[in-house]
């Protein structure tokens, strides 16, 4: 899914994070990642699955250190996004995850309040292959402006 095709995928869409946002706040590029220390981020991520923002949300709270499980929203995208490199394709191929970028701002129009996050060894398990990757200097992350 490219920017020239986006217009036909349809939403809700959802961002999972650790930051506080509130009702009409807008989620921009160029805030630290939440997945490499020291690096900013040059797109907004999102998900048109429920479960795909949760795992951002959780992964997110983890390897920040942050306490708490992180925050799930339900935002709008204000211009063009494309399927996220770092899974479509390289991970799940086709995008099952339906995982987005965009380097326009999302507006929040709402918070999940009532998610369900994975169960821990699933969790710890997510987290044990991201160290994996680590080590082996395979945790890139597409992420070029």
């Amino acid at each position: 899914m490219t920017f020239e095709s986006c217009g036909h995928v349809e939403g809700p869409f959802f961002h999972g994070t650790t930051a506080s946002f509130g009702i009409g706040d807008e989620v921009v590029a160029g805030h630290p990642s939440n997945y490499h220390e020291g690096r900013a981020s040059n797109h907004v991520y999102f998900a048109a699955l429920l479960d795909s923002a949760i795992w951002g949300a959780e992964l997110a709270a983890a390897l920040t250190g942050g306490d708490g499980r992180g925050r799930v929203y339900v935002v709008e995208p204000t211009g063009r996004f494309e399927g996220d490199p770092n899974v479509t394709n390289k991970r799940f191929p086709g995008n099952v995850t339906r995982s987005y970028r965009t380097r326009h701002p999302m507006v929040v129009v709402g918070e999940v309040q009532d998610w369900k996050g994975h169960a821990p060894d699933a969790l710890q398990g997510m987290l044990d292959h991201i160290a994996r990757l680590r080590a082996q200097g395979l945790d890139v992350i597409e992420d070029e402006v």
